[in-house]
């Protein structure tokens, strides 16, 4: 059964297709870069074959200094709330500037899940050959403007990862099911590794460039519109050194659980205590159980607070519950009033520097899973999930 938060997959499909019209590649380059693509949430059946456990390299001696909750837990020591604030798309600097001082202030990080054809120009779109037999220099969202844009996204992007932020992938074209043919749900083990290796080329060029993202340090990503057949899927993001995953959909707040080689961050359903509505925690989806999706900047305020609420009754549940990562997925956008951006920038202002909380990248996180006991993992995995009812 696919879901998308409350939402059948018919309304979920016939909604994606206008949206892909209204957003998609006729859109200006610079306005779409700026929002970036839009998110669903099919919940399919999890793999039966876990695979082999992947690993990180394991925290320095700097980390282990800064980082006091980077250890072994002691017997009876409960985890870190751990909080993963990701952003698909990842590339707009208005935005990072927002976020990059509230981080900084409470020494948190985050996730930029970045789409790979914002890293090249408009002029070198014919360098990017979609799998599946797509046409060369196609995309469903817009390639990244012109030249300087690149050279200046290059410079911010720095910035980000001098900070400590990780950098993954939103992979590049965002083939949806509602846009171009065959979409992402369709595509085989080939197609996956076409697109990975096509995003390997994109970052290689833009480091050449002066991009300083160290080789090996895109380790996992989000698939688009949260779309895929994992079991076709997982195998080529393995073969492609990454270890995460973080695009199906679970009830609730979860452990992540490695399924075909991966580490899988489920992004939860949860109660919206204002609707009294499940809802996948994802700031479009959020926005389409509010009020269709529809421009209302007059009721930014009020979606605002909803929003806030939700993730702190969220935050809430996990901390006296099971502490699983809490996952908050998010675009960098102006809807409605830029009532979800900002939601998500008083929740990370509100929450990083909780007790017992840790606003972490997914690296942090499996670092920190790679230094306890498999036995207190294995617990916590069994613990129910974490549900704000």
């Amino acid at each position: 059964m696919k879901r998308w938060g409350w939402l059948t997959t018919g309304v979920a499909l016939a909604l994606a297709l206008v949206l892909v019209m209204t957003l998609g590649p006729n859109k200006d380059a610079g306005t779409q870069a700026e929002a970036g693509p839009l998110p669903m949430a099919p919940r399919l059946p999890a793999p039966k074959d876990a695979g082999p456990t992947p690993t990180v390299p394991a925290p320095t001696q700097q980390q282990l200094q800064k980082q006091p909750w980077m250890h072994k837990l002691a017997p009876g020591e409960k985890p870190p709330q751990f909080v993963l604030f990701s952003f698909d798309g990842a590339v707009s600097k208005q935005h990072w500037d927002k976020v990059l001082p509230i981080a900084k202030e409470k020494n948190a990080h985050v996730t930029g899940l970045l789409s790979g054809v914002y890293m090249l120009a408009d002029l070198d779109k014919m360098q990017y050959q979609p799998p599946a037999g797509l046409k060369r220099g196609v995309s469903d969202i817009d390639f990244g403007g012109t030249r300087q844009d690149i050279t200046n996204r290059i410079g911010y992007l720095n910035q980000v990862i001098a900070d400590g932020h990780e950098i993954g992938t939103h992979y590049n074209g965002h083939f949806c099911s509602g846009g171009t043919q065959p979409s992402v749900d369709k595509w085989d083990n080939a197609a996956w590794n076409a697109e990975l290796d096509q995003f390997k080329m994109i970052v290689d060029k833009a480091r050449a460039a002066g991009l300083n993202l160290p080789e090996g340090a895109v380790r996992g990503g989000r698939t688009p519109c949260l779309e895929g057949n994992w079991g076709q899927a997982f195998p080529a993001m393995a073969a492609h050194g990454l270890v995460y995953d973080t695009s199906k959909v679970a009830l609730g707040v979860q452990w992540p659980t490695v399924q075909n080689g991966l580490y899988e961050f489920p992004m939860p359903e949860v109660r919206v205590p204002a609707l009294g509505k499940q809802v996948v925690m994802m700031d479009f989806n959020l926005w389409y159980s509010l009020n269709g999706a529809k421009e209302q900047p007059e009721r930014a305020p009020d979606f605002t607070q909803i929003v806030f609420d939700t993730y702190k009754s969220v935050h809430q549940a996990a901390l006296n519950g099971n502490r699983a990562p809490i996952v908050v997925g998010n675009h960098f956008n102006e809807w409605n009033g830029s009532a979800f951006s900002s939601a998500m920038e008083l929740f990370l202002e509100y929450v990083c520097d909780k007790p017992e909380t840790v606003c972490a990248t997914y690296t942090e996180v499996i670092q920190w899973m790679q230094l306890q006991d498999p036995a207190v993992l294995d617990q916590l995995r069994r613990m129910p999930a974490a549900r704000n009812w």
